[in-house]
């Protein structure tokens, strides 16, 4: 007798509206004494056929009855099929699949427990069909469903999980809506459950856990009910993988996914509370690795807001306490309220209160507490708040075993707190445990850790107590180095490693030590990497401010330098940190006719990218915090770009240089037509250095000068200025007299006796004054000895007898403009005159239609352009006229914003100009503007190296020669000025001669001195002359 086959069709039942396309072919056995019927191939096929029947007999009785014995009789039968199909069988998939789908629902009901080589079977099954095979979508879906079950019933081990979403993504593309697996596929036990699963899982921070969350968000795309929990699962995995790493990559993005989970909710979904607060979380960390304070006030507003709406969920509601605190103690740093730190104080005591011993994250909790404690001890000096906090830190170090705190904070913390404690007590036991503390600290953290930062801070701080008690010089060196590493940790954000840097320097001050000048330059580079990231002009300056002390930096580095006879260095370093707003704007604006030269590829690529780089700087921040977010991280990615193209640059030959810092060297080219005379003004000296065409610098000590005596003269010199504008023209001003006589003596009469006597500087030479720090405020062109000489044959030479004196904010400043004198266009000359402005913004100008007369009739009328006043000099007016004249002269009001000194501006008709309009104007041919306005050349008293004003914003747009006032002018008086100026400056024209910038200086001096007689003193000091 025979056995043929005889295949039958077997279809599926619809699943809800689905009606399923797969059809699966099952095998009857039947027996044939025909001798002439279709034969099989072999026996082994018949025994095949029957055995698989046989299991599938024996597997349908299982599932209806849950009798364990037909399970295992099926399993045996599939087994048997199995074995008679090896490697290389055309049915061994087949098999594979039949043995481990019966022993997966035995598994699922309990029955079978070898759940490793049920999904092993799957697998092979899985490698025999590959894709392009139709029963590979099948094959996927069978182990998906295999790890899904394992996940389940295996501690949720999330390996299952997160092969099983792997499996799902690729498994969903292959079924087509219609079809049967699709049906199973959108089900609640398909997409819905490895959605639901990795959603709710611990997050995982690891590289296959961001992977897998990416995964899982393409599965429930926009509109899916699991979409915004997805966001915020993936948010927080980035937002971990960032506390880990400090690649900034990761903080953009884990802001932008955390802004779009609580976008998609409303105040009533269950868990916006919880999304708002994730949010609140990252935006605080973005603060700590940035510095932003925006950041900071919003992640405060939404915690507050989080609290507003969880009083009634215990555990975020401790969260929130808990957060909000940290955020406000952040703040309290940063402005120095009390309220903020009691209040701190006071939210982690009742997040204490809401998570006792047992409860997750009380070891956060304590932690928190201590934490504000310890910053409260640090300014009220109350060892009370001091020993509490110690013992905090204590309990929280016994949690870390039980609790996610990183052992790691709790370990750098306590040792702070013992580093103080030390410093009170002067028990070797607390300084001793402090550094193995710290030491154990930083055994834990992977070398690149952004954490690394804090303990090395930590470390520093042991060592240097313990240095201030013993003055064992090995303890110095070693609270040092360990500064040093803290200020150079690469993955800490700038903030962290600019205050390290900043400690660096005054205990190195304070200490004598060696690497004081190393401390300086770390500074200086790390403030110049941190302001650059900025995406607006206006963040900045708040990045620059928001350090205490570190507006003096640049001074007290050039005096560090002087102090150990390295004047080179010092001029270098000044150079570095002063007028970075300005300098870090003009590498948009290098000219590139060299690079041209020698690489047209790299030349047109920084060309192009500094264009992007210039537009997307913008004045302010975006009121919509999204729309802000994006254009930062699209700026940074710029700079990126910017950066690696500039790298490229500096490898080709005779470019290394590009774009560093200037050289010594390279800044004596600011002294070709004269010296520069920096005057420094440092609370460790106070001194001069005139910079000479060739040549070492030359240092001037003024020891008779200390910083305290800079910021009284300053104050001395507003109190005199203002006395003078209610005195009348002829009224003598004593005070002023006796003011400018002291800068004469103390000040510049040293530096004049050695361009006369050590210089040989003849009279009337031109020089070129650079002060810094506190002499920005000092009228030094103005110091005048009001003696007379001691055989009576007359007066006394004041400074502007004997020079021609200008100013320049930098060396750079005028080197820059010096370079752009190379080209030279026909002068066009136009005035811009402002008397009305509109109704309430300032008083009437009466004497502006009379000055600009005046101009008018002194200009060559060659250059001549009709003047813009009244209704035509609006904001847009002026600004076209600025840019369509190379030579201006702008009579108006002028104002000095000392909030926002980038708001400093000239009154219009209708709207200001600003100094930030000015300095988004490149006109690289202008040459000479007079400013015949208010306060056009007094800087930003908060950041007085920064040297922020309306009269530095023309220089920069490109205005090689400036005419600027220090103080208010009187327009009635003024005029007389503005004539003897012009007289003087186009006096040779009828000659042949030309319209001459680097003239105005001169210019400038004989017109001062020509109206003695007619224009008060300080009217006459009001004017000074910026550029070439």
């Amino acid at each position: 007798m025979h056995i043929y086959l005889h295949l039958v069709d077997i279809s599926f039942p619809p699943v809800g509206d689905t009606h399923p396309s797969l059809t699966l072919k099952a095998a009857v056995l039947h027996p044939c004494d025909n001798q002439d019927s279709a034969p099989l191939d072999s026996i082994d096929e018949c025994d095949i056929a029957r055995e698989t029947d046989a299991g599938h007999e024996q597997f349908a009785t299982y599932v209806t009855t849950k009798t364990v014995s037909h399970l295992n009789d099926a399993v045996e039968h599939f087994q048997l099929v199995l074995d008679q199909c090896p490697v290389g069988h055309p049915d061994r998939a087949g098999a594979l699949t039949n043995l481990a789908w019966a022993r997966l629902e035995g598994y699922i009901q309990n029955d079978i427990q070898d759940i490793g080589s049920i999904t092993s079977l799957f697998r092979e099954a899985l490698t025999l069909r590959p894709q392009g095979h139709p029963d590979y979508p099948l094959s996927i879906y069978h182990l998906g469903k295999a790890l899904a079950w394992r996940y389940s019933k295996e501690n949720f081990t999330a390996v299952y999980i997160y092969e099983s979403v792997q499996l799902t993504c690729k498994l969903l593309p292959l079924c087509p809506e219609g079809t049967y697996l699709h049906g199973i596929m959108v089900g609640a036990n398909g997409v819905d459950y490895v959605i639901r699963a990795c959603n709710n899982l611990p997050t995982d921070a690891s590289d296959e856990g961001i992977h897998i969350q990416r995964v899982v968000l393409e599965l429930c795309p926009l509109g899916n009910e699991h979409h915004p929990k997805a966001l915020d699962a993936l948010a927080r995995a980035i937002g971990s993988r960032f506390e880990q790493r400090g690649n900034i990559d990761d903080l953009d993005e884990w802001i932008q996914r955390a802004r779009e989970a609580v976008s998609l909710c409303s105040e009533e979904h269950s868990e916006h509370d919880t999304f708002l607060n994730n949010l609140a979380t990252s935006l605080w960390s973005c603060f700590n690795h940035q510095g932003k304070h925006d950041d900071l006030n919003e992640a405060i507003s939404l915690y507050e807001e989080v609290l507003r709406l969880c009083s009634d969920r215990h555990q975020i509601q401790y969260f929130s306490l808990d957060n909000l605190g940290v955020a406000l103690t952040a703040r309290f740093r940063q402005r120095n309220d009390d309220d903020d730190i009691n209040r701190a104080i006071s939210l982690h005591r009742e997040a204490l209160m809401l998570s006792p011993p047992g409860i997750p994250h009380r070891g956060y909790v304590l932690n928190n507490l201590a934490t504000a404690l310890t910053v409260r001890y640090d300014k009220s000096d109350t060892s009370e708040d001091l020993n509490e906090a110690i013992d905090l830190y204590r309990d929280c170090l016994r949690l870390t075993q039980l609790d996610d705190l990183p052992r790691h904070k709790a370990l750098s913390n306590l040792s702070c707190a013992l580093s103080f404690r030390f410093t009170e007590t002067l028990k070797d036991e607390d300084v001793e445990e402090a550094i193995r503390l710290c030491q154990e600290s930083l055994e834990d953290l992977p070398s690149l850790h952004p954490a690394r930062c804090s303990s090395y801070k930590a470390l520093q701080k042991a060592y240097l107590s313990r240095y201030r008690a013993q003055c064992k010089s090995a303890d110095l060196s070693l609270a040092t180095e360990n500064i040093r590493l803290a200020s150079r940790h690469p993955t800490q954000g700038f903030p962290e490693r600019i205050l390290a840097a900043i400690a660096w320097v005054g205990k190195s001050e304070l200490y004598q030590h060696e690497s004081a000048l190393e401390a300086y330059q770390t500074c200086l580079d790390l403030f110049d990497n941190h302001v650059m990231m900025r995406s607006s002009i206006v963040s900045r300056r708040e990045a620059a401010t928001a350090f205490h002390g570190a507006q003096s930096l640049p001074v007290d580095a050039a005096s560090c330098a002087i102090r150990r006879d390295d004047l080179r260095q010092a001029v270098e370093l000044l150079e570095h940190g002063r007028g970075q707003q300005w300098s870090l704007a003009s590498r948009l604006r290098t000219p590139l006719e060299d690079l041209m030269s020698a690489s047209p590829e790299l030349a047109n690529k920084l060309s192009e990218i500094s264009k992007l780089l210039s537009d997307a700087q913008g004045s302010a921040g975006s009121v919509d915090r999204a729309a802000a977010d994006r254009a930062a991280i699209q700026y940074r990615k710029l700079q990126e770009q910017w950066g690696a193209v500039v790298a490229d640059i500096r490898d080709l030959k005779g470019f290394s240089r590009f774009l560093l810092p200037p050289s010594y060297e390279d800044l004596q080219a600011a002294a070709r037509h004269g010296p520069v005379i920096i005057l420094i003004g440092s609370q460790y000296s106070c001194s001069a250095i005139i910079v000479m065409a060739s040549g070492e610098p030359h240092h001037v000590p003024l020891p008779s000068v200390t910083l305290t005596d800079l910021k009284n003269l300053k104050d001395r010199f507003a109190r005199a200025i203002r006395q003078s504008s209610n005195m009348g023209p002829k009224v003598p001003r004593n005070d002023l007299i006796v003011l400018l006589r002291a800068v004469w003596d103390e000040i510049m009469l040293p530096i004049v006796n050695v361009l006369q006597q050590d210089l040989k500087l003849k009279c009337l030479s031109r020089i070129w004054l650079c002060p810094t720090g506190a002499f920005t405020s000092i009228p030094l062109h103005a110091a005048h000895p009001f003696r007379t000489k001691e055989d009576r044959s007359g007066k006394e030479a004041c400074l502007e007898d004997l020079y021609i004196c200008s100013y320049t904010p930098t060396l750079s400043a005028l080197v820059r403009s010096r370079q752009m004198m190379k080209t030279r266009v026909p002068p066009s000359f136009v005035a811009i005159g402002q008397g009305q402005p509109s109704t309430g913004k300032s008083k009437e100008l009466l004497a502006i239609d009379s000055e600009l007369e005046l101009v008018q009739k002194l200009v060559p009328a060659t250059a001549n352009r009709p003047s813009i006043s009244g209704d035509a000099a609006t904001r847009a007016g002026a600004l076209r006229a600025l840019q369509e004249n190379n030579w201006v002269h702008l009579a108006c009001h002028g104002k000095q914003d000392h909030i926002q000194p980038y708001n400093s501006h000239f009154v219009m008709r209708d709207e200001p100009i600003t100094l930030l309009d000015i300095m988004e104007k490149d006109i690289p041919y202008a040459e000479f503007a007079f400013l015949s306005a208010c306060h056009t050349a007094a800087g930003d008293e908060e950041t007085p190296d920064e040297v922020i004003h309306l009269a530095a914003g023309l220089q920069f747009s490109g205005f090689k020669s400036v005419i600027g006032t220090l103080w208010e002018v009187d327009d009635a008086v003024a005029k007389h000025v503005v004539e003897a100026f012009y007289e003087n400056m186009f006096e040779d024209l009828e000659d042949g001669g030309v319209m001459d910038c680097t003239k105005a200086a001169w210019a400038l001096n004989r017109a001062t001195h020509a109206v003695k007689t007619e224009v008060p003193l300080e009217q006459r000091m009001v004017f000074i002359h910026i550029g070439v």
